[in-house]
């Protein structure tokens, strides 16, 4: 099994826009694991856990939050 030995936030910063976005989409995805979502990522980790390295690995795919969007557009 290949996995990190552990999870840190700047490993996910690299994936999402800042860390309001990085724990919006750890908890959504976390709860999706919760609920019986199946992992991307093999680990025997918790779900938040699990979520952190998905989000680590790049293999979920993180929504943009509104505010970001509409700062793009402007530019």
């Amino acid at each position: 099994m290949n996995t990190m030995a552990r999870v840190t936030v700047e490993d996910c910063l690299t994936q999402v826009v800042n860390r309001f976005a990085l724990v919006h989409a750890a908890v959504k995805r976390a709860k999706m694991l919760f609920k019986g979502s199946h992992p991307t990522v093999e680990c025997e980790n918790r779900e938040i856990v699990t979520a952190l390295r998905e989000i680590a690995a790049g293999k979920v795919k993180i929504a943009e939050p509104e505010e970001e969007k509409k700062k793009k557009k402007k530019h």
